[in-house]
């Protein structure tokens, strides 16, 4: 398992945890989801497949936040299984 399949099984146990969005970049890095920040405040993560999250960039990201980005990891996950 590499470091950013254990972070993000971290995300999925404890989405209430110290996250930073540097970690959210790193694992949408991994998983091939662009993501662009044209000011400080906010990220957007965007897949090829029309889904997009716009995440506050503050610190430390709000669980909801978390959440809904573990389900846009998931559904690349299912699209790619299909």
């Amino acid at each position: 398992m590499s470091k950013i399949e254990k972070k993000l099984k971290a995300m999925k146990a404890n989405p209430k945890d110290d996250w930073q969005i540097g970690d959210l970049k790193s694992i949408a890095k991994q998983y091939s989801i662009e993501y662009r920040q044209p000011g400080t405040s906010h990220v957007t993560f965007s897949c090829n497949n029309s889904l997009s999250l716009t995440v506050p960039a503050h610190k430390p990201i709000k669980p909801i936040y978390i959440r809904r980005f573990i389900e846009l990891i998931e559904s690349l996950n299912e699209e790619n299984m299909l």
